[in-house]
């Protein structure tokens, strides 16, 4: 598994241990450096940005993994 497809699942894993009930739509690949990644909770939908290098870098800097967890967070409280 490359460092792209580990920060993929380590995303997902993270969006699951938040709230098991969102669906999660990553795209295969980034558009100009960044993922625009679809959050869906029953009829509702929100849309987040996370930087290519972040998910790169998710599975080892704790530091990423907390900022991207409260954007998680943020997105999910307002579904």
């Amino acid at each position: 598994m490359d460092e792209m497809e580990a920060g993929k699942q380590k995303f997902l894993e993270l969006v699951r241990g938040i709230d098991q009930s969102v669906q999660v739509v990553v795209p295969v690949t980034p558009s100009n450096g960044l993922f625009l990644i679809s959050l869906t909770k029953g009829a509702n939908r929100k849309f987040i940005t996370i930087p290519e290098d972040d998910i790169v870098d998710l599975p080892e800097e704790a530091d990423i993994l907390a900022k991207v967890t409260k954007v998680v967070k943020d997105a999910v409280a307002s579904l």
